[in-house]
């Protein structure tokens, strides 16, 4: 990858997550990532195709992250609950589900495959662990889709919470409830 693409897709994926896809106009990529109109016409003709591009490198490292989280050794709820309560900054929103209400990105098959990606990666990632945890006695009750479908609704749901009030407690407060009813 060339360092002008490089800084291209970090500058637009600061701007998506602050703006949205539908509101980061190129000129502001342009701006934020001081490369040349050139550069950002060689490398993304348009701007749906710097989203997708933006998109799909942020699905791939946050998918990642999640499956590394829930891969780590021991116990299987463990590894769900750790992944529940690692760090995240509840009021900046969610990288990738703040696109679920950008009218530009799920208007649009190509920008919506990602974000419909991630969802669906992360629930299979999710589900596969919470079975694990109920093969080994340590989940006694209960759907492991229902759950799966709970763990990523408590987050995305705290990140709306949080957002929304611009309290970071609303973001702990959910995920603390969630793991207290997992335990």
């Amino acid at each position: 990858m060339t360092d002008s693409r490089t800084r291209l897709l970090d500058a637009a994926e600061e701007l998506l997550w602050a703006r949205g896809a539908g509101s980061t106009s190129p000129r502001a990529v342009l701006d934020l990532s001081g490369v040349g109109q050139g550069s950002l016409y060689h490398h993304f003709p348009t701007k749906t195709a710097l989203a997708r591009a933006t998109l799909d490198r942020v699905v791939t490292r946050s998918l990642e992250r999640a499956t590394r989280d829930l891969a780590e050794p021991g116990p299987a709820l463990q590894a769900v609950i750790a992944y529940l309560t690692r760090p995240r900054d509840g009021v900046k929103g969610c990288k990738i589900g703040r696109h679920a209400s950008d009218h530009f990105v799920m208007d649009s098959e190509d920008l919506s495959e990602p974000v419909r990606r991630y969802f669906l990666d992360l629930h299979t990632a999710v589900r596969e662990r919470l079975s694990s945890a109920r093969e080994t006695g340590s989940l006694p009750r209960g759907d492991v889709d229902d759950l799966a479908d709970t763990v990523l609704a408590t987050i995305q749901g705290g990140y709306v919470l949080a957002r929304a009030t611009g309290d970071q407690q609303h973001m702990d407060r959910a995920v603390r409830g969630l793991v207290s009813l997992l335990r």
